[in-house]
């Protein structure tokens, strides 16, 4: 047993079984495009407030629950959770947590979303209202409705788009009111090292998703093609980091450069991984890429405005 994984032990209805099933550890992630973009608005556009951010904050984290949870028990109800698959154990499928309870709290968790992002609504208008009503609706389709993006190959397209691009992006609207060119550009960025998380895992779980009838891209486009692509999204986000400080206009904004030969690495490892259980480390190198990723590039933006 390690960090990630809970104890064989666990008692139905405990906190351990709603923690099996909200997965903390991930949770962080959702955090790191809201401090980007917070940080990106304060120094590209002078905008920052307090009570933006924390909403801001509060619902990014609510959306990763929605997700959380209904991959939980989307996967249970499909049958989805056999003995082939790798990955942390789902707290429904193991009997800790029933569908309906974690049903009850996928509702709950959409009513907050929505009335933590009813104020951004109020002060910015219909852009925030798509937002929250796209994340909300991204996060659950993901494994939740009558075909799950999880089923199809636009996983990693779905989570490039909400939990990347527009995260950021619409943090920095949520703040400033409008969004530049450095801001799209570094949304892409972001958005693609997101995509990269979506695709180890499911190059991972490539053998387990085609038994199970899971369509992902990993299953369509096959090992080889499955490479390629998270070779393109590692070496495409840190591509558009001189774009990034080219338009900003600032040096700073060169930070996550420093991250370079960790992805040079990762590429490697990720190659030389082959499938399933040995690609566990390289899917939490990834995640932790793209979360120092964002951190450096908040990081930059800050110095950028400090000693502008």
């Amino acid at each position: 047993m390690n960090a990630f994984t809970p104890p064989a032990d666990v008692r139905p209805g405990s906190l351990a079984a709603w923690l099996a099933a909200l997965r903390p550890l991930t949770l962080p992630i959702a955090a790191i495009p809201v401090v980007a973009g917070t940080a990106l608005a304060w120094s590209l556009h002078g905008a920052f407030a307090a009570w933006i951010a924390a909403l801001s904050l509060a619902g990014a984290l609510l959306v990763q629950v929605i997700s959380n949870l209904q991959n939980d028990v989307g996967y249970t109800v499909r049958g989805g959770e056999t003995g082939t698959r790798t990955g942390l154990p789902r707290a429904t499928a193991r009997g800790w947590l029933g569908v309906g309870e974690v049903r009850a709290a996928i509702a709950g968790a959409v009513v907050l979303a929505i009335a933590v992002g009813a104020p951004l609504i109020a002060l910015r208008g219909w852009p925030v209202a798509a937002i929250v009503a796209g994340s909300i609706a991204a996060a659950y389709a993901y494994m939740g409705g009558p075909r799950p993006i999880a089923y199809t190959p636009y996983g990693e397209a779905t989570v490039f788009a909400f939990f990347g691009v527009v995260a950021l992006v619409g943090t920095i609207y949520a703040q400033a009111g409008t969004v530049d060119g450095t801001g799209w550009t570094a949304g892409v960025a972001f958005g693609l090292l997101a995509a990269a998380v979506l695709n180890v895992n499911n190059h991972r779980d490539i053998a387990h998703d085609a038994s199970t009838g899971r369509r992902t891209m990993a299953v369509v486009l096959g090992s080889r093609g499955s490479r390629a692509v998270f070779r393109a999204s590692v070496a495409g986000a840190f591509f558009l980091v001189p774009l990034i400080a080219g338009l900003a206009g600032s040096a700073w904004y060169l930070l996550p450069l420093a991250l370079v030969p960790r992805g040079l690495r990762l590429l490697r490892d990720f190659d030389e991984a082959g499938s399933g259980h040995a690609l566990t480390p390289v899917l939490f190198r990834t995640v932790f890429l793209e979360a120092a990723f964002g951190l450096l590039l908040a990081a930059g933006a800050l110095l950028a405005t400090i000693f502008r």
